[in-house]
């Protein structure tokens, strides 16, 4: 089975159409959650992503963020976003139905391990074999024989922001590629300005590295 595992699309519509248009030719996609909050189109991620057949979602902490109505970092310009993104979303009934976890052959798919953020130099002892997202980094790490992957975010990437990550997990051969598409990060701050979002929340956008 080939899956098409993407995180963190983070209301970046733009970013996962590109993802869609490219990669064509899957079994299932799964979402590890984190659709929602950050970029302009979070109505319009949980939409499209609903629609997809063969597509499981799983619960991110921003989903349980616009569900519950509480933000656990008040003060942090994460908060801004949440502030600002917040009042225009009415797609809650939809995602209170993600799932928290999956298991497929010898994984467990969710979006992080004890709400940390882990990456590629976290130690981290494992006794099963992940998928996770969260951290906003795409790595793959082995430890104890197991393996967790992280394919990193398609929405809101922290290390180049005009670049998008996800994964192809291919379950017959036990194989992942970990893939990037570079696009134009200036659709996503065009609408932020004409939603006249922040301007710290504009600027976290524009002055990320760049590939």
């Amino acid at each position: 089975m080939k899956v098409l595992v993407v995180s963190d699309i983070h209301g970046n519509l733009p970013a996962i159409e590109a993802v869609l248009k490219r990669e064509t030719d899957w079994d299932k996609l799964i979402c590890l959650g984190d659709v929602v909050d950050y970029g302009p189109w979070s109505n319009e991620c949980v939409d499209l992503i609903n629609s997809i057949k063969h597509c499981i979602t799983l619960m991110g902490n921003h989903e349980e963020f616009f569900i519950h109505k509480n933000y656990d970092n008040i003060g942090s310009l994460s908060y801004e976003f949440y502030k600002f993104c917040l009042p225009s979303f009415n797609r809650t009934e939809l995602i209170k139905e993600y799932k928290n976890n999956i298991v497929i052959d010898d994984f467990i798919l969710q979006h992080t391990i004890n709400d940390q953020y882990i990456f590629a130099d976290t130690k981290i002892q494992l006794t099963n074999n992940y998928f996770v997202g969260h951290s906003h980094r795409q790595f793959e790490y082995k430890d104890n024989g197991y393996t967790l992957v992280n394919p990193g975010s398609v929405g809101q990437n922290r290390e180049f922001i005009n670049r998008i990550d996800y994964a192809l997990w291919y379950t017959d051969k036990r194989e992942v590629q970990l893939k990037n598409i570079v696009y134009d990060i200036s659709i996503v701050t065009t609408e932020m300005r004409k939603q006249n979002y922040p301007a710290a929340c504009v600027a976290y956008y524009e002055n990320k590295p760049k590939l």
